[in-house]
C-alpha cells in the first residue's frame, strides 16, 4: 500500500510545480508560497479532524515535537526556495534538480539514520544524478 501512495504523492507533485508555475505568474514567491502553506494547514488538520486522530496530540514525546517542528523549518525553506526557482526558471529545468533530493535523502539516511547504502543504491543515485544533469545542461 505504502508503493500506492508514494506513487499518488509523485502524481500530486508534478501537478503541484505545473498549478504552480501558472498560479505565480505575477506574485511574489513568498505570498504564494504562504497561500500555498494556508491550504496545506487547512487539509492537514482537516484530515486529522476526519480521522479523529486529535486525541494523539497530548502523547507525542518532546523528541518527536522538536523533530517535527525542525522538519517543519526545512519544509517551509524547501517551499520558499522551491517557488522562487519557479519563478525565475523553468519547471522542466527546477524540478530535475529538487528531485536530487532523492540522492541527498540516501546520503543522509547513510550518515545520520545508519541506513545500508547498497551498490543498487549506489546506481540508483548516480542514474538520477546523470538523469538530472542531461535534463538540466
Amino acid at each position: 500500500m505504502w508503493f500506492v501512495f508514494a506513487l499518488l504523492s509523485a502524481v500530486f507533485a508534478a501537478l503541484t510545480s505545473i498549478l504552480a508555475k501558472v498560479g505565480i505568474e505575477g506574485v511574489n514567491s513568498n505570498l504564494a508560497t504562504a497561500i500555498r502553506t494556508v491550504v496545506v494547514l487547512a487539509m492537514a488538520w482537516g484530515m486529522v479532524f476526519w480521522t479523529n486522530t486529535q486525541s494523539g496530540l497530548a502523547a507525542i514525546d518532546r523528541k518527536s515535537w522538536l523533530f517535527l517542528i525542525l522538519s517543519g523549518f526545512a519544509t517551509g525553506a524547501s517551499w520558499l526556495c522551491y517557488y522562487r526557482a519557479l519563478q525565475l526558471g523553468e519547471v522542466s529545468k527546477v524540478v530535475p534538480i529538487d528531485k536530487l533530493s532523492v540522492v541527498i535523502t540516501l546520503v543522509l539516511a547513510f550518515v545520520f539514520l545508519h541506513e545500508s547504502f547498497t551498490m543498487k543504491s549506489l546506481v540508483g543515485a548516480v542514474l538520477i544524478t546523470a538523469g538530472t544533469l542531461v535534463m538540466v545542461f
